[in-house]
């Protein structure tokens, strides 16, 4: 399986996922933190990926988003953003929306 195959099925098998650095409990950098606390204020049931663990990871999901920065936000298959878009849909009342669709 290509790291590409990987990341899709992760992708796939979370209704909503984020790739971030470090996990939940422990975020490595603030953008991953600020992403965490604004799903977990949303009441999100969310799966994590710490790219920190795979370097392969890390690129690959780059790659396959074709967005340059990490964390990087799915829901439903669909890419979401990274964390100033994950925060602006938060304040816009879109981001509660998406999620309670997502989890219902």
């Amino acid at each position: 399986m290509s790291i590409q195959e990987k990341i899709k099925a992760d992708i796939e098998a979370n209704a909503i996922i984020l790739f971030m650095k470090g996990n939940a409990e422990l975020p490595m950098c603030g953008f991953s933190a600020r992403a965490v606390n604004v799903l977990k204020a949303c009441g999100a049931k969310f799966a994590t990926v710490d790219v920190l663990q795979d370097d392969e990871v890390r690129q690959g999901i780059k790659v396959y988003s074709n967005w340059p920065t990490i964390p990087q936000l799915y829901v439903k298959g669909e890419f979401i953003g990274g964390s100033d878009i994950i925060a602006e849909m938060y304040e816009a009342g879109e981001l509660q929306a998406l999620i309670k669709k997502a989890q219902g």
